[in-house]
């Protein structure tokens, strides 16, 4: 387990070294999370991390050893080599990409994200519908990578707590309609005030592009399309701003319970 790298032509870090690109992480099935407060999320919702490393000299809970099987001791060259931020805590770990199954289910709550492009955005959102306590986030094809180093840094360590996983748009909102489920989309078309629908425990909240808002297919297909007033000179709020005050309002029944 106590094993030890120096070089960034090692062939272990090569191959870690692709985690970078999103061809890489599909190849390896796996991503690369830097910081004790990410891999202390994966390892605490029992997500499957792979190989640990750290900078010599660094300390590492005596629990984390307990639980992975796989450690590299390595030199701040080779940390900083496979590092994506300016300033690198000195560990960092790989990580096996879930797989969840989808099953829409009558009584929960889902986010629907349709080709968001900006990882800080994409993030936000998986960190903001965990805490709101919606049961998945769904993304459609266009959409950032989830495992982009900045969507997964941005989740602060939601992106470990509940499933995330691409889907067919069109198929997830015929089937939330099949059950019953209310579809709500936030964009202007023929919507209303986002206060003129009841909050519920049940329901799928669509947002979109930061430019081009959501698919026309998908909002030809919602229940009600809804909107944030905006009361300034901007013309729009952030797509992770507007989906968290919809997403607490839309839950705003649980929140009182």
């Amino acid at each position: 387990m106590d094993k030890r790298i120096e070089s960034i032509q090692n062939p272990k870090v090569k191959e870690w070294k692709k985690l970078q690109t999103k061809k890489g992480r599909m190849q390896y099935r796996q991503f690369f999370i830097e910081g004790e407060h990410l891999i202390e999320e994966a390892i605490k919702h029992q997500s499957r991390v792979d190989v640990l490393l750290a900078v010599e000299n660094t300390d590492v809970p005596v629990k984390w050893l307990e639980q992975i099987t796989q450690m590299y001791w390595v030199t701040p060259v080779v940390m900083k080599y496979l590092s994506q931020i300016e300033t690198s805590q000195g560990i960092a770990a790989i990580c096996s990409m879930p797989v969840y199954d989808l099953e829409l289910k009558n009584g929960c709550s889902y986010l629907l994200v349709d080709r968001v492009q900006d990882p800080g955005n994409f993030g936000t959102l998986i960190r903001t519908a965990e805490a709101i306590g919606v049961q998945a986030v769904l993304y459609t094809k266009g959409t950032v990578d989830v495992y982009n180093d900045k969507v997964v840094r941005a989740t602060q360590g939601a992106i470990f707590h509940f499933p995330i996983l691409e889907v067919d748009g069109l198929v997830c909102v015929h089937s939330c309609q099949e059950k019953g489920i209310p579809v709500y989309g936030s964009a202007l078309q023929n919507a209303v005030h986002y206060q003129e629908v009841a909050p519920s425990n049940e329901f799928m909240l669509i947002v979109g592009n930061e430019g081009g808002g959501i698919d026309q297919h998908l909002l030809n297909q919602t229940t009600q399309n809804i909107y944030l007033p905006i009361l300034g000179q901007s013309e729009s709020l952030n797509v992770a701003v507007a989906a968290g005050i919809l997403l607490y309002y839309l839950k705003s029944n649980k929140l009182k319970a």
